[in-house]
């Protein structure tokens, strides 16, 4: 059987400031967000975006947060991935300029985790996001692994 993906959320995840830790590693503060598509809510300050920069400018990603989903409560949010692209286009990204999507890989694994009532469903699932690095936020869309 070939999984299928179906849309499930739209995220536009607001950002700080990188922390540099050290030259390959550094933490992006999440500061809050909205969520569209299937569900509709905001993303929830606090979380974060641990990320790994490789010498050939391929970055890991480890983000960890919280949505607030309108008339239901809250779901975690962890997801793994990885950017990568042609050197200029990611030396661009990296003074914060705007870039065509479609000229980078930025792909994740999401795994969602709520007790909110009518939203169980979530825990059982898996899912992708298809992201963009815009200025001052990251733009998901997720899609649900069937």
């Amino acid at each position: 059987m070939t999984p299928a993906l179906t849309p499930l959320m739209t995220l536009e995840v607001l950002v700080a400031p990188p922390v540099q830790i050290d030259a390959g590693r550094r933490f992006i503060p999440i500061v809050g967000g909205t969520v569209g598509g299937g569900l509709t809510g905001k993303v929830l300050a606090g979380g974060g975006d641990w990320q790994s920069i490789w010498p050939d400018g391929r970055m890991d990603i480890a983000a960890h947060y919280v949505l607030q989903i309108d008339g239901h409560g809250t779901v975690e949010v962890a997801s793994d991935g990885l950017r990568h692209g042609p050197p200029a286009v990611l030396e661009a990204l990296a003074r914060g300029e705007s870039v065509d999507p479609a000229s980078y890989y930025f792909r994740t694994a999401v795994r969602l985790r709520t007790a909110a009532p009518g939203l169980s469903r979530l825990n059982a699932l898996m899912a992708v996001a298809v992201g963009e690095r815009a200025p001052d936020c990251v733009r998901l869309r997720v899609f649900e692994l069937s």
